[in-house]
């Protein structure tokens, strides 16, 4: 793990920068005393994340149910308190 003091953050900052782009966690100083560490953003992106099958669930959950639209509306009142 790389270090970096308060100054070099402040006049260097590009240079750190480079460092977390790369892949690499910087221990930021003060005083040579560790006060926080910078580490990269996940480089995991949304395309990698799966998508959660709702339609699926709906179906598990209700089966082959149809709901009227003046139901679901009750439904909704309903849940919200309003009679």
């Amino acid at each position: 793990m790389k270090t970096a003091s308060i100054r070099d953050m402040r006049h260097d900052f590009n240079r750190v920068l480079a460092w977390v782009n790369n892949g690499e966690e910087v221990a930021i100083t003060k005083h040579r005393r560790t006060v926080a560490r910078l580490v990269p953003a996940s480089t995991r992106k949304l395309a990698d994340v799966p998508m959660p099958d709702i339609a699926g669930r709906l179906k598990k959950v209700f089966g082959g149910k149809v709901i009227s639209d003046q139901a679901m509306l009750a439904l909704l009142d309903e849940s919200r308190g309003a009679y």
